[in-house]
């Protein structure tokens, strides 16, 4: 017989806890768990996060959550199972596929509700890999974090369509606030990446790898040539061990003789103030987002944002205010609005759009450009808040196991 606790215990699987999508969500709703007076379980193998769990009254059950073995897998769901039983958890609420696979086994053997969330796009070819990827259809809720991932689960899964919502990534509107950051922080930032004084910062943050367009950036910059005044590209992230491809970067930039205007500046610690800092943000993938959280942390710290169109980065541009209306913005696709409604999306893997995306940006008188950065900061605050993303959370596990844990949570907000 299952144990029954007090208060809802909802437990959350997710392979790591390291700095990811998955990982960040699964804290921020274990803040929300806790906030909402329930108990907040986490299985991972763990990761540099585990402090932060702790911090928001999460706690860890270490597992190895990650592995894609099978035997391990059904040994995990086991585990699990009992974890169900012996902690009186509520709901199961599984963040990836592998973990997943353990956590429905569970879900199902102790009769309780199970949810998944995507995160992202998984690559789906062949009838092994659409099984693999099926049991994140399988929740009695499946949560997805665009209207663009939502679309493709819907078609990979039609039997769950009816159980297919969207609750969009949310944002830490405490760190991401302009008025938090001190001009000591981007100071600290422009002598660090080596800009002179009075230089505008054109920022791409990403890590190195080819599908993020790093490549289209750089042509982009060579073909605006002259027109670029006093811009400099900063691209910004890790190459996580790919060397070639940094390697390959240099000597692009030092090919189009741009040594002096793009820097290759690596990890950043504090990109709130890397922000601050830009003029505006670049996000030129070649591959479809399932999200785009870059941009629309940009955009709450007031940096406009160029994005390619694709995948979800369309629904995190803010659509412009009035002011804009008659602005240009290179190729814009058919899946989004016409230009003059979306000026800041262009063609992706076309350095020549991005180029044109750049020259309109550069053409706008201080005025525009001010009501473009207002617009987009108070849209990127007010639909993409962590707070609402937590709340949103909670009201899917209320209607699911007939909680009150999303009213508990905004009591909590307003004391």
């Amino acid at each position: 017989m299952l144990k029954r606790s007090p208060w809802p215990v909802i437990l959350q699987v997710v392979p790591e806890l390291s700095t990811g999508g998955a990982e960040r969500t699964a804290i921020e709703i274990a803040e929300a768990v806790t906030l909402g007076g329930g108990k907040a379980l986490v299985i991972s193998e763990g990761g540099r996060l585990e402090d932060e769990l702790a911090a928001v009254g999460g706690e860890l059950i270490r597992m190895s959550a990650a592995t894609k073995n099978p035997a391990v897998i059904l040994a995990n769901s086991i585990r699990i199972a009992r974890i169900i039983r012996e902690r009186g958890v509520s709901l199961v609420h599984a963040r990836s596929r592998a973990p997943a696979w353990s956590a429905w086994i569970a879900a199902r053997r102790a009769k309780r509700t199970f949810v998944t969330t995507y995160h992202g796009i998984y690559n789906q070819k062949g009838r092994v890999k659409a099984f693999y990827n099926g049991v994140m259809g399988r929740g009695d809720a499946v949560i997805c974090n665009s209207e663009y991932t939502a679309r493709i689960v819907r078609e990979r899964h039609p039997k769950a369509t009816n159980r297919v919502g969207v609750i969009y990534r949310g944002l830490d509107l405490e760190r991401f606030d302009p008025a938090r950051v001190s001009a000591e922080r981007v100071r600290a930032l422009r002598d660090a990446w080596g800009v002179p004084a009075g230089k505008r910062i054109v920022l791409m943050p990403a890590r190195l790898t080819r599908w993020k367009g790093q490549r289209i950036l750089v042509e982009a910059a060579a073909l605006l040539g002259a027109r670029d005044g006093d811009l400099v590209f900063v691209l910004v992230g890790d190459d996580q061990g790919r060397t070639p491809y940094r390697a390959e970067l240099a000597a692009l930039v030092e090919a189009h003789g741009l040594a002096d205007r793009v820097i290759i500046a690596g990890h950043c610690d504090d990109m709130p103030a890397a922000f601050k800092a830009s003029w505006l943000t670049v996000v030129p993938s070649i591959e479809a987002e399932a999200f785009g959280r870059v941009s629309i942390e940009s955009q709450a710290m007031g940096c406009p944002v160029i994005a390619s169109n694709i995948g979800a980065l369309p629904e995190t541009i803010a659509p412009e205010p009035g002011i804009l209306a008659s602005a240009g913005a290179g190729a814009i696709s058919e899946t989004v609005p016409a230009a003059g409604q979306r000026p800041w999306l262009f063609e992706p893997g076309n350095p020549q759009a991005l180029c044109d995306s750049l020259s309109t940006a550069l053409a706008l008188d201080a005025t525009t450009l001010d009501a473009f950065r207002q617009h987009a900061m108070d849209r990127a605050r007010s639909s993409f808040s962590k707070r609402a993303l937590q709340h949103q959370t909670l009201a899917v596990y209320d209607r699911l196991i007939g909680t009150q844990l999303a009213v508990n949570f905004a009591n909590a907000g307003s004391r």
